[in-house]
């Protein structure tokens, strides 16, 4: 194949926008989607601007025309993608075995959502003070244990009057306008919490810390299995796995002595947890129902 690319034009590609041409034969590779062609002399003239070129040009080994050792292993050419315009995302989809399982669409109004930190930060103060106890608790006046007695004469003794022992100046006594049991939630709009969910998806897919698997089935209960899985993975630190509608016995037996594996239901998924993992885990079963969710109707 013939590559009509100057070194000058290569070592501008990082800033320059200009259009760039490729003169092969049309009998030695397959035009992606996007391209424009001109057929002209039996060779095609591709037209392609930077943002559109994503792909490496690789030898054909059945004619062997261009050297292997000539050609660069990693993408020349970084496809420039914004994020937060809604739009569907093509994702592979693997396994524990890093087995191809082909791809899947993921829907842009879920995973594709602009970033906003101050809706993560009111779904994450609304999560945490749902889940907080309240049951702190401190003595009235009333409840201390002690005598109503007055301690000594109001007149005569030099000291300050006091009428009770229980009072809260006193060592032992009453916790004025102390805490009682309570409930710390407060009310947080729902589209404002499917939002918040929907962030928090959408980040994780545009950090590429997004992976989706055909399934989360494991051979055995082992542990030590979960961790050469998870050792292969570059980058990660703490995994969330999240399945569909339940959880399958051998995975909950594997990863229930690791503390940066933790595993959950579709249904349980929420903002708090995608943020304390800095690696998210998907069953395709459990993205099909999020999305479901996530289309469903708010009920007012």
């Amino acid at each position: 194949m013939a590559l009509s690319i100057s070194r000058r034009l290569l070592r501008s590609f990082g800033s320059i926008r200009a259009p760039l041409t490729v003169s092969i034969n049309a009998k030695d590779v397959a035009l992606p989607v996007g391209y424009s062609t001109l057929k002209k002399n039996n060779e095609l003239s591709l037209l392609g601007y930077q943002r559109f070129s994503t792909g490496i040009i690789t030898p054909d080994t059945s004619a062997g025309a261009f050297p292997a050792d000539m050609l660069s292993k990693k993408k020349i050419l970084t496809p420039e993608r914004t994020q937060g315009l809604l739009q569907d995302l093509m994702i592979p989809v693997t396994n524990f075995n890093n087995e191809d399982k082909g791809f899947m669409v993921l829907a842009g109004d879920v995973f594709d959502v602009p970033i906003r930190k101050d809706i993560i930060h009111r779904v994450v103060r609304w999560q945490l003070a749902k889940r907080q106890q309240g049951t702190h608790s401190t003595k009235t006046i009333s409840e201390v244990s002690g005598t109503g007695r007055k301690p000594y004469n109001q007149k005569g003794t030099g000291q300050a009057r006091h009428g009770t022992k229980r009072g809260p100046q006193f060592r032992g006594g009453c916790i004025m306008h102390g805490p009682k049991p309570r409930s710390h939630a407060f009310k947080l709009n729902k589209k404002v919490r499917r939002l918040g969910l929907k962030i928090a998806l959408s980040a994780r897919a545009a950090e590429g810390k997004l992976l989706v698997y055909e399934d989360l089935l494991v051979p055995t209960h082992k542990t030590k299995n979960i961790v050469n899985y998870v050792s292969q993975m570059e980058d990660a630190k703490k995994f969330l796995l999240v399945d569909g509608e339940g959880i399958e016995e051998n995975l909950k037996l594997a990863t229930q002595n690791l503390h940066y594996v933790n595993v959950i239901p579709s249904i349980g998924l929420n903002v708090y947890s995608i943020l304390l993992h800095d690696t998210l885990v998907m069953s395709r079963s459990s993205v099909e129902m999020i999305v479901k969710r996530m289309h469903t109707p708010i009920n007012r």
